[in-house]
């Protein structure tokens, strides 16, 4: 069961494995995208489609009619990842080992539905995978096994998306095999150590000059590729979103919130609360997304402009 990119590593694992009969994958309803808004399958119904399983898709996990046939094909195990709705416990029922699920980030941090943003936004040197007993309540049943990483300095969320879906993938097989022969115990969370990671939002990536350089560019990080880290330019008695991709912190430049103080072959440097960033790749409303050399060679600035909403 799952729906976003997250879990196609882990579906293919199970794919490839000698070890599983998969008799079918459940994911959300297509849905509409792009500028025409025409339905579009999930991305784990793209990899179960080339693959030749049968797709379930019903609009709630718990309609009677889609928990009948799950109930039909009498599963051992169900496996979750990033499937996008809470699982009703008639459902975690059927299964004789209940249901299990790929999360990323090491439980009990994070639980919730944007674990690897919220592990950049707030500066963590780690994160990672937990592969856990599915609850009633939200990412907080037993833990099987955790596996962690570290948090680059060139990631975003993206690249660390990434690596964190090759991770759960490779250590899902394993956990599965030993924890069906009894080879695992399932750890309980512990709940004082438990935080919470909420559902993005767009508004998340508007960009406060007034704060420290190092907490803007964790916002650049985690926001790329979505929603986007953004601000505004003044120009002509108009203002125009600027949206921030890829930024390095300026610890030693100083300059009032949100004023250029560079602008050259070498990047875009703004003033923050304390240092700045230097920009290096951006998009200008209505242009593509481009280095920062780029955009000035067509749109000059000058030192002395203040970005801002």
């Amino acid at each position: 069961m799952g729906t976003a990119e997250l879990a196609c590593a882990s579906l293919r694992a199970l794919l490839d494995s000698p070890h599983f009969e998969i008799p079918g994958v459940v994911t959300q309803p297509d849905r509409p995208k792009g500028r025409g808004l025409n339905l579009q399958p999930s991305p784990v119904k793209k990899v179960a489609t080339r693959a030749g399983l049968p797709v379930w898709q019903p609009g709630r996990a718990c309609d009677p009619d889609f928990l009948a046939q799950l109930a039909a094909l009498r599963p051992d195990l169900l496996v979750v990842a990033a499937y996008g709705q809470m699982l009703p416990q008639a459902m975690l029922d059927l299964p004789r080992f209940g249901g299990v699920n790929v999360h990323a980030s090491l439980l009990p941090k994070y639980r919730g539905a944007a674990p690897i943003e919220w592990a950049i936004l707030n500066d963590e040197a780690e994160t990672g995978v937990t592969i856990m007993k599915i609850a009633a309540r939200l990412d907080t049943g037993d833990i099987l096994s955790r596996r962690s990483v570290p948090i680059l300095p060139e990631d975003n969320s993206a690249t660390l998306h990434e690596r964190l879906a090759v991770l759960g993938a490779e250590l899902l097989v394993p956990t599965i095999l030993e924890y069906t022969s009894g080879g695992i115990i399932p750890q309980p969370q512990l709940e004082s150590a438990a935080s919470y990671a909420r559902k993005i939002t767009k508004e998340d990536g508007r960009l406060d000059w007034t704060r420290p350089a190092r907490t803007l560019w964790n916002q650049v990080r985690a926001f790329t590729p979505w929603p986007g880290a953004f601000t505004g330019l003044s120009e002509n008695s108009a203002r125009r979103l600027l949206k921030i991709f890829r930024a390095t912190i300026e610890d030693n430049r100083r300059g009032a919130p949100g004023e250029i103080l560079q602008a050259d072959k070498t990047g875009l440097v703004v003033a923050c609360g304390q240092g700045a960033l230097r920009i290096h790749e951006l998009q200008l409303e209505g242009g593509r997304k481009m280095t920062a050399a780029e955009l000035l060679a067509g749109h000059p600035l000058h030192p002395g402009t203040k970005l801002g909403l």
